[in-house]
């Protein structure tokens, strides 16, 4: 059995649904799904071999990559259950420049916040919303990695004014596996038949000399078939036969014999 083609993911990201499609339509061929944790680099696994392909939160390192841009995060701001703004649908990020900000990343932080900031030290997410859940500060997270750390003691709310980040799909330019063309065609939703996706049909085998002749005799012929009612009413010429009169009554009167013709006698 071949080496099975691996997939990291990095967290937030759900690639079940993926995983199902390939083991359905590929059964012989192993796929193992690889999670990322948060302090490892989805690049260097790329590079050292770790997983052939990967499910990366961008941006990345893009140099001898392949990168193929996939869904947009919405960010949002994950409070402790009791804060003020908990009851707010959506928050703009101008309420929340007094907060201390615990975990994730707001584009010029240190220069639109109102607060001094505390010294935390460097911590995991679970950690961050461990100490948000205390009553002391925000996380600033996309929507999928707050779900996958949900509490019930913490909300997360759409932050407006903050950038999405973006989900892609990457893996090495010399990664020549044509499995890698499979996976993405899977996740791009290409249908089973797709062309991309499954190795080309077998060329029809050539005819032989006969079968060649008596197709092509066969082909003359249909071609040269006559349309019902054609031929009859055509000569050899092909040209179609003038239309006889209509045969003249009997005892009618000859051209110029009729009345008031010039062969009329006088009385």
């Amino acid at each position: 059995m071949s080496d099975p083609l691996r997939i990291g993911f990095v967290p937030g990201v759900n690639p079940d649904k993926w995983a199902k499609v390939w083991r359905r339509r590929l059964p012989d061929s192993p796929l193992d799904m690889v999670p990322v944790g948060e302090t490892e680099d989805p690049r260097s696994l790329l590079d050292d071999g770790g997983v052939d392909m990967c499910f990366v939160r961008l941006p990345i390192e893009r140099e001898g990559v392949h990168l193929i841009p996939l869904w947009e995060e919405m960010p949002v701001v994950v409070l402790a259950k009791e804060h003020p703004a908990a009851d707010w649908d959506e928050i703009p990020l101008e309420d929340l420049l007094a907060e201390q900000l615990v975990a994730g990343n707001v584009p010029d932080w240190e220069q639109i916040r109102t607060a001094t900031p505390l010294p935390f030290p460097p911590m995991t997410t679970k950690d961050a919303i461990e100490v948000v859940a205390s009553g002391t500060g925000m996380a600033i997270l996309p929507m999928a990695v707050a779900r996958l750390h949900n509490r019930k003691d913490v909300v997360h709310r759409p932050v407006l004014g903050l950038p999405t980040t973006r989900i892609g799909l990457a893996w090495l330019i010399a990664n020549e596996d044509p499995r890698v063309e499979t996976f993405i065609g899977i996740v791009r939703g290409r249908r089973e038949t797709s062309s991309r996706e499954n190795p080309p049909v077998a060329a029809p085998k050539k005819q032989g000399k006969k079968g060649a002749e008596a197709t092509k005799q066969s082909g003359s012929k249909q071609s040269g078939s006559k349309k019902p009612g054609q031929g009859s009413a055509r000569g050899t010429s092909g040209k179609r036969p003038q239309r006889a009169g209509k045969p003249a009554r009997r005892g009618a009167p000859k051209p110029g014999s009729g009345r008031g013709g010039s062969s009329r006698r006088g009385r």
